[in-house]
């Protein structure tokens, strides 16, 4: 498969109660975002496939996702929810395994303090998504690093993946403390990385490129080229940036890079970490 995979974006039928995330800076997305809305930039964008991930926390949601998958192939792997503390999480597991689009699952934990990660019952929950082979998605603030440092170290048998980098604060160009802990979490050669959501991180109306380097710098040092892959964050990345601009941030950075380096993440390490 040629092509770049989409490692990152969301479908939504909007609802003010269930989507309250967006707020009023974020209402040009205040509004339906379907396949048939994404198809055309895809093909622009020469994107071959995406992984559709979760936007609300219900297995409604899930399914949702999964009904999307089903009609249109461009979608080649779903991010899920499921609850994780749920007394009969292996049965939920179980249930959802019989779906080969979906490759993982998420939890918001960005909107948790940082010990909900580190409960008895969530990590019950994690310790059982290796036996289905389900990847974990970590949505986090730098806040949230020390302690996503302490979940990993615990499952080194599971894949993780952090979301947007972490969502470090790009428009107050704070990088240090983010880099130290990037780079102390990043020793655990199960975790990944997706380079997505940095225009939202960013101001909305006055973002530059070069704002972004450090930042591409800190996450291709601590982790490499084989552990990092590409995400568009769409139809997120649209507050701030078109999709155009949000993949030309990436494509103008890696373009110093090798060819085989740019194929490993703008397609491989996707299709090797989500089983595409």
């Amino acid at each position: 498969m040629d092509g770049i995979i989409d490692a990152h974006q969301h479908f939504w039928e909007y609802n003010p109660q269930k989507h309250d995330w967006i707020d009023d800076d974020m209402a040009l997305i205040r509004k339906d975002f379907l396949p048939s809305d994404l198809l055309p930039v895809l093909k622009e964008n020469n994107i071959v496939g995406t992984v559709a991930v979760q936007a609300d926390q219900t297995e409604r949601e899930t399914n949702f996702l999964l009904s999307l998958a089903a009609e249109n192939p461009f979608i080649k792997g779903i991010v899920g929810w499921v609850d994780l503390r749920a007394v009969n999480i292996k049965d939920r597991l179980a249930y959802f395994a019989q779906f080969n689009s979906i490759k993982g699952f998420r939890q918001v934990l960005q909107g948790e303090e940082p010990a909900f990660m580190l409960q008895p019952d969530f990590f019950r929950g994690i310790d059982a998504l290796n036996e289905f082979n389900f990847t974990y998605d970590i949505l986090i603030f730098p806040k949230h690093l020390i302690a996503a440092f302490q979940l990993v170290k615990q499952f080194p048998n599971q894949l993780f993946v952090i979301d947007h980098i972490a969502k470090p604060y790009i428009k107050a160009g704070l990088v240090e403390e983010w880099k130290r802990d990037i780079k102390m979490i990043a020793q655990f050669d199960n975790l990944y990385c997706k380079v997505s959501g940095m225009v939202t991180e960013a101001n909305y109306q006055q973002w530059k490129q070069e704002e972004f380097r450090p930042y591409l710098d800190a996450i291709v040092d601590a982790f490499g080229i084989n552990r990092i892959m590409f995400g568009s964050d769409w139809p997120v990345c649209q507050v701030a940036a078109s999709y155009e601009q949000t993949i030309g941030i990436v494509q103008e950075y890696f373009s110093c890079f090798t060819l085989n380096e740019k194929a490993l993440f703008f397609r491989e390490n996707a299709k090797q970490f989500y089983h595409l």
